[in-house]
């Protein structure tokens, strides 16, 4: 059976299945998606050209779905025929129970080489919730990642290549809020600058950020303005003391914040930037514990930041830590705790938690520095990925960031280089990464190199790559993507805190012994050389830098803090159980 093929703008699901399977497919998917996905149904034989036709009549193919069955070695052919065709689209293997052990083995390698990304059985009775799950969940991945939201939460009015609006866009797609920009020039940009014209006689400053939820437009928004304006919904940071102050809202720093306040203490969470750290830029992370399919950065960092807050943590983004007074606790008396001590405000809390993380090392060209946000990116800049359709672009960087920004862009771009000096990836990449980059023709690796200059009139147009025995060459690039390692955030710390010498913070047994209780008995794993300060995650010297270990990290500082917290006389509380 096969859905006709309608004209209109709603995307396209496709599902090529065996005679035996059709029609079962055909009404799984039209009673639960035929109202906002047009549906096609054809013979294994006609996916090809069915997607051909969708994508040459101007069509978005959301989701193609291909069944394995019959000749499987062609059957996967198939799949990789219709996504050399639609890079962007999701791609799901379906398989009947009766060929499982068969289509299990084919579907793990397809898997592994990233050319599928879920593979499930097909549905034999109704309210298969498990089957329709997985679907939601690939459309869901499709629409953030590809299609423009049709009901933006934020509106944004920018000229082409403003710097100041590519940090606005990355900051409200990391924090899950779908937005749109508009040319000052077009209808609806031109009525937002009318709401706020007379306040600004001599012209309104671009950007503007229109949100449904802050009210009245920001005129020459900046990201920290969005965040501070409670764009994303926040309340205004008070001064209210508390059990436990997280700084940093990475994966380590919500951790903490989930399990500290599920165990009864006042948490406070302060973020720079946008909640999720460098971990929130991630496309998808596939190797973290209980998402077989893998789970994006920014999706991540949402659900834990929901998590947190469901238990009562306060969560405040675009709040700059810029210092810690160190209050000394004297026995037998009252304390208060540390004063934290955000740009102009302060507050107090008894525990401190140091999950600032690292930032991405600069690559010191200066043409390309003055090109940031034109076309040069720090870090995944998955808002940038789909402007990098049939271009040319580089990422920089040997890691699992790199290697997932790679694989991202490859659904957009026509090539992707990956640059890195050292003469391989092994050293610095998860093996699931580097087989995806293998397996993926769009993906090139550039060993032993580096970037030397680049530049452009408005954007990014060229590269000069310098390669071990080779002369540099000059290269067509529209998109460098920068992921170059990581330098502490560990600036505004106060002096008594020990750092290493490329200046992540000392805990533990790695602090010197002058700061141990005895000298047989070191501080806690996680205790810095200041009673009642903590450090996790990629700021800790000796962390692993994964999202895994950092959560973990978080989780495990908890603990201590408990055991901190009831070791104090005249703090607030009972003894408290352990979070772990």
């Amino acid at each position: 059976m096969s859905a006709p093929m309608n004209t209109g703008t709603r995307p396209f699901i496709l599902v090529a299945a065996s005679d035996a399977n059709r029609d079962v497919l055909y009404e799984e998917f039209a009673a639960r998606y035929g109202r906002d996905y047009q549906l096609r149904v054809v013979p294994s034989d006609d996916a090809v050209a069915a997607t051909a036709a969708i994508i040459g009549g101007g069509d978005e193919l959301a989701l193609a779905v291909a069944e394995l069955y019959g000749d499987l070695s062609a059957a996967a052919a198939v799949v990789d025929e219709i996504t050399e065709l639609c890079t962007t689209c999701r791609r799901l293997a379906v398989y009947d129970w009766r060929v499982l052990a068969e289509a299990a083995a084919v579907s793990r390698d397809l898997i592994a080489d990233s050319r599928i990304d879920s593979v499930q059985l097909i549905p034999r009775g109704p309210r298969d919730e498990e089957f329709h799950s997985e679907v939601s969940g690939l459309l869901s991945d499709w629409g953030w990642t590809v299609a423009v939201p049709e009901a933006p939460v934020a509106k944004v009015v920018a000229e082409p290549n403003d710097p100041a609006a590519a940090g606005i866009r990355d900051y409200l797609e990391r924090m899950g809020m779908p937005h749109t920009v508009y040319s000052p020039a077009s209808e609806i940009g031109r009525r937002i600058i009318a709401l706020i014209a007379d306040e600004h006689p001599d012209g309104v400053p671009l950007p503007i950020v229109k949100s449904t939820i802050a009210g009245a437009p920001i005129a020459g928004a900046t990201a920290r303005d969005v965040a501070r304006a409670r764009v994303s919904g926040q309340q205004s940071l008070h001064d209210t003391p508390c059990d436990l102050a997280v700084i940093g809202a990475g994966p380590a720093g919500l951790a903490a914040a989930v399990y500290g306040a599920s165990e009864g203490l006042t948490t406070t969470v302060l973020e720079q930037g946008a909640v999720g750290g460098q971990a929130g830029t991630s496309s998808m992370i596939r190797n973290y514990l209980g998402f077989p399919r893998g789970i994006s950065g920014m999706r991540l960092a949402q659900r834990a930041r929901l998590q947190a807050s469901r238990f009562g943590a306060e969560i405040f983004s675009g709040h700059r830590c810029t210092g810690i007074t160190i209050n000394p606790c004297t026995d037998g008396k009252a304390w208060d705790g540390h004063t934290i001590e955000v740009e102009e405000q302060r507050f107090s809390a008894r525990a401190v938690i140091v999950a600032t993380g690292v930032k991405y090392r600069r690559l010191g060209v200066e043409p390309l520095e003055e090109l940031v946000g034109r076309g040069v990116f720090y870090g995944a800049a998955t808002t940038a990925a789909r402007e990098m359709a049939d271009q040319d672009c580089y990422v920089v960087g040997g890691g699992n960031s790199a290697g997932q920004a790679a694989i991202h862009l490859a659904r957009f771009a026509r090539s992707v280089s990956v640059v890195v000096r050292r003469d391989s990836l092994a050293a610095t990449m998860s093996e699931y990464l580097i087989r995806e980059i293998e397996a993926n023709p769009r993906i090139e690796v550039l060993t032993c190199t580096r970037v030397i200059d680049g530049g452009g009139r408005q954007n990014l147009e060229w590269l000069t790559l310098d390669t071990v025995g080779e002369l540099p060459r000059t290269v067509t690039a529209r998109g460098l993507f920068l992921l170059l390692g990581a330098d502490p955030h560990c600036a505004w710390l106060p002096a008594g805190i020990e750092l290493d010498p490329c200046g992540f913070v000392l805990t533990g047994p790695d602090l010197p012994v002058r700061v141990w209780r005895t000298p047989a008995e070191p501080p806690d794993a996680l205790a810095t050389s200041i009673p009642g300060v903590f450090a996790v995650g990629d700021v800790r010297s000796g962390s692993m830098k994964r999202v895994a270990s950092a959560s973990g990290e978080g989780a495990a500082a908890v603990s201590m803090v408990h055991a901190y917290l009831d070791s104090l006389q005249g703090v607030r509380g009972d003894s408290r159980p352990s979070a772990l």
